[in-house]
């Protein structure tokens, strides 16, 4: 038997609670996996909530992130006792997550944990910070470098944005990091970021086309956020957009793409091959100061999750929610 976060629905609407559960009831999958951490992302706040139809199939597992060691495999690509990281693969969604102190999972799904990171320090970094590594990437395969100017991020105190203004300073660029908590500036600063600037300048309708300033951008925000850091790009800029934590709508104009020459790069994590996969955390592993994690994260229990994912939609989150699965 093993604890696990379960979401059911039934005649009187869905629910979230920890349940104890049989491995017999796994799902289908050719590597099984102790889960010693997950993460709580904001997709696995809104299936817990229930604010949105994260969930394809129930009885479910949420947890689109995990760390673990596996215990049984008959995938070619994994034995008795790797340790492996999962991200995305639509987990939590249509397959059992790793809100759970077992998974079974498709072994084309994991990646090996990088030797320089504990399980722990893999799930402070998650899903959100391994797509922080892919916008990187982005950014420097289009050509973006320190010298050209400054970069943004947006929705810096979040888990993308604390982990992409870590790796943008570790770099070398410059990082303006936008956020509508102006109490967090120190911890932005901290984190690498050189100026720190209120969100509310880039969240309403802006002009199609405004004073350049941005050699890139990474956005995990969207709607006019977005639109407005497109037009603020500079010539030949950048933007790795990633994210939609102010809306799924783009209200902006085609003159920043076609007058400056500006790209705008949509960034998958869920679905993302291998190659580019691997990449993202071979830089985690290269770049990023395990120091900084501790800024990142914060730890809960799994009894703790429901409760935390009702925080996390109301914006009373910093960085990172790591869950220790096994208290």
């Amino acid at each position: 038997m093993f604890s696990a976060i379960l979401i059911e629905k039934g005649e009187a609407g869905q629910t979230a609670a920890v349940t104890s559960l049989d491995e017999a009831q796994l799902p289908a999958g050719d590597v099984d996996i102790e889960v010693e951490y997950s993460t709580l992302n904001y997709k696995d706040a809104l299936a817990i909530t229930a604010s949105s139809p994260v969930v394809r199939k129930f009885p479910m597992v949420p947890g689109i992130d995990l760390a673990g060691v596996v215990t049984d495999s008959t995938h070619a690509d994994w034995k008795k006792g790797d340790r492996v990281v999962l991200n995305g693969w639509g987990v939590g969604e249509t397959h059992w997550g790793g809100l759970s102190q077992r998974a079974r999972l498709n072994g084309d799904w994991l990646v090996p944990l990088p030797a320089v990171f504990t399980a722990r320090q893999a799930m402070a970094i998650g899903t959100a910070g391994y797509t922080a590594g892919l916008c990187v990437d982005a950014l420097l395969s289009h050509g973006v470098t320190p010298d050209q100017g400054e970069v943004l991020v947006t929705g810096a105190t979040g888990g993308v944005g604390s982990v992409a203004v870590a790796l943008l300073a570790k770099a070398g660029f410059t990082v303006a990091a936008a956020t509508g908590k102006a109490s967090e500036a120190d911890y932005l600063r901290q984190l690498g970021a050189t100026t720190v600037i209120d969100r509310a300048d880039l969240s309403g309708p802006g002009k199609p086309m405004q004073k350049e300033r941005w050699a890139g951008v990474v956005d995990s925000v969207g709607s006019h956020t977005l639109a407005n850091a497109c037009a603020q790009t500079r010539y030949r800029g950048t933007v790795a957009a990633c994210g939609l934590a102010q809306g799924m709508d783009f209200p902006a104009s085609v003159a920043p793409f076609i007058l400056r020459g500006v790209s705008l790069l949509g960034i998958d994590s869920v679905m993302a091959p291998a190659k580019p996969r691997l990449a993202a955390w071979e830089r985690l592993a290269r770049d990023l100061d395990v120091s900084a994690l501790e800024l990142i994260a914060e730890e809960i229990t799994l009894a703790d999750a429901v409760e935390a994912a009702r925080r996390l939609l109301d914006g009373k989150v910093r960085g990172r929610i790591v869950v220790d699965v096994n208290r």
